[in-house]
């Protein structure tokens, strides 16, 4: 499939596409008329590379983290570190979002009725 018919199927920008492309996220072939063309499996790694980046991942660390995903085998110590810190940092995430959803629900039950 061509770049367009990616970013709309994806949900994202051809820029962003562009993108990660040029980070080493995302691979294409070239057609005879020198126009991106990527397979099936770019869908899914597009999802996976824009939960990563919704999670507050660098595109560093999604470069590292991609390859680790079908081959877990290839896994760092360092890599490891990473993720975990990451995980941590999601966590504290949660939890001061959670604290907020609960100072909402605390604000909404004292609010008159919505009609």
């Amino acid at each position: 499939m061509r770049i367009g018919e990616l970013a709309e199927r994806t949900g994202t920008s051809v820029r962003s596409l562009r993108y990660y492309e040029q980070r080493g996220l995302l691979r294409s072939e070239r057609s005879s008329g020198n126009q991106r063309e990527y397979d099936e499996v770019a869908v899914e790694r597009v999802h996976l590379i824009r939960s990563l980046l919704a999670a507050g991942l660098s595109t560093e660390t999604i470069d590292d983290v991609l390859p680790c995903v079908s081959e877990p085998a290839i896994q760092t110590p360092r890599l490891t570190r990473t993720l975990l810190e990451e995980r941590a940092r999601i966590d504290a995430d949660i939890a001061r979002l959670e604290g907020m959803r609960r100072l909402l629900d605390d604000v909404i039950a004292q609010a008159p009725p919505v009609v």
